[in-house]
């Protein structure tokens, strides 16, 4: 299990070599001029042309609608542009830069995972500036937003809140207007950098006022390895056109999944009635309505992305911290993210939104909690509430957890979902004590 994990967070070792003087590996990344994560959201600002003014937000967006005239009438009309073109590595100097450290620290000394997802989706959309970059044009006609986190994988590896932090990536597959971006995380150790995780994000292009689809640069892999990476990417998409097909919102559970839940129901029934309607727990269970945690948000101008909608990076770290809070007060230990995935962006989030976030345990499995978290909005005017995400987390208590029993039709749902976000973690990974990845 220890090998194939290693295997995972090192898929693309070849790919990592020096591209255009950033650091790599075990080289000094002090002694790099090297791009810092804390610029990134700068960078992208000034590649759009957006106002850190809030009262300016509105003119930025009338300039944008004069960079029409640079969009692509097919993808045909745009150059070819290769992996390395898109590479990019940046620093998050928590060694060698203690200011930052209490950004990233949580109240038990250690880093919090859910501003590493913030910098993960701005690290992502600008990856796939530079894929797109027109040499001719100051700003970039393209609105490029976070379409899905299909996968994060979380390699054995300690987090230090006290050692430099470096993201790499770059664009892995392309469609006509949608790309898949492959990330990593490592954190200094000594002379060289461990890697820590595998993100793999999917981003659509948009035109320039984000209205319509917009045409992206075709990529061409070069050698056996980036040709692998590209089929990866094409099989990605295959399978999540087949999770979606085969959604318990669209299709009844499978026989082995009716049976269980059938099962789960027979070992909650009273034997000493004969009632389908008296229920009772089984040892060291827990209903599932029992396990819900919720917050409300108001969303204010601080937290707007670079198209003044809410950051979608912001989203998930009230997310995952509400569900690390939910595994919490469920497994009565401190948990550790193991995998987040299937994080689906279905609707923008206005700034002055109510963001309403609930939270629940839907599967357990061992030491193993999954944890769903659903996100919706509503405006201060209308009381319609709007979906605008679901999270899913993956979990691991430091002991064994209470299993998750649902009572109705729809938590058995919720159930099997659950379930199967966990079998489709790509390795189980086995909790080590120093492995701390938190809120």
């Amino acid at each position: 299990m220890r090998r194939a994990a290693l295997r995972l967070c090192t898929l693309r070792k070849g790919l990592l070599t020096p591209v255009r003087g950033l650091i790599q590996g075990s080289q000094n990344p002090k002694k790099e001029s090297v791009l810092h994560v804390y610029e990134v959201r700068d960078k992208l600002r000034e590649i759009v042309g957006a106002s850190t003014n809030w009262r300016d937000h509105v003119k930025a967006m009338e300039e944008r609608k004069l960079l029409h005239s640079f969009l692509a009438k097919s993808q045909e009309g745009l150059p070819p542009r290769r992996m390395k073109d898109s590479y990019i590595e940046v620093l998050l100097p928590l060694g060698s830069q203690p200011a930052l450290r209490e950004k990233y620290l949580t109240f038990q000394n250690t880093i919090r995972f859910g501003r590493i997802l913030e910098d993960l989706d701005s690290l992502g959309v600008l990856i796939c500036y530079m894929h797109n970059k027109i040499p001719s044009a100051n700003m970039s006609p393209l609105s490029i937003v976070t379409a899905l986190v299909d996968k994060i994988d979380m390699c054995k590896s300690c987090l230090s809140p006290e050692q430099d932090i470096k993201f790499s990536g770059h664009v892995s597959w392309v469609g006509k207007t949608s790309m898949e971006v492959k990330m990593q995380m490592f954190q200094s150790h000594g002379n060289d950098f461990s890697p820590v995780l595998d993100a793999t994000f999917v981003m659509v292009a948009r035109d320039s006022e984000n209205k319509g689809p917009a045409f992206v640069n075709p990529l061409i892999p070069e050698g056996p390895e980036e040709e692998e990476l590209f089929r990866q990417g094409e099989l990605n998409k295959e399978r999540r056109v087949a999770f979606s097909s085969m959604s318990l919102l669209k299709m009844a559970p499978n026989a082995k999944e009716r049976t269980t839940i059938h099962e789960m129901f027979l070992s909650t029934l009273d034997p000493k009635t004969i009632s389908f309607r008296s229920r009772v727990l089984p040892p060291n269970a827990v209903w599932m309505e029992d396990s819900k945690l919720k917050s409300l948000e108001v969303c204010h101008p601080q937290e707007r992305n670079i198209f003044n909608r809410i950051f979608g990076g912001f989203l998930m770290r009230k997310a995952y911290e509400l569900g690390w809070a939910t595994a919490y007060n469920f497994g009565g230990s401190r948990p550790f993210v193991v995998a987040v995935d299937d994080i689906m962006f279905q609707k923008p989030v206005e700034v002055g939104s109510l963001l309403f976030l609930s939270s629940q345990v839907c599967f357990t499995q061992d030491k193993y909690i999954q944890v769903r978290v659903h996100s919706e909005v509503s405006s201060l005017q209308s009381k319609e509430h709007t979906t605008t995400n679901v999270f899913h987390f993956t979990f691991m208590s430091e002991k064994d957890v209470p299993l998750v029993f649902p009572r109705t039709y729809g938590e058995s749902m919720l159930y099997l979902d659950g379930q199967r976000h966990f079998n489709s973690m790509s390795v189980p990974v086995a909790l080590k004590k120093e492995y701390r990845v938190e809120p």
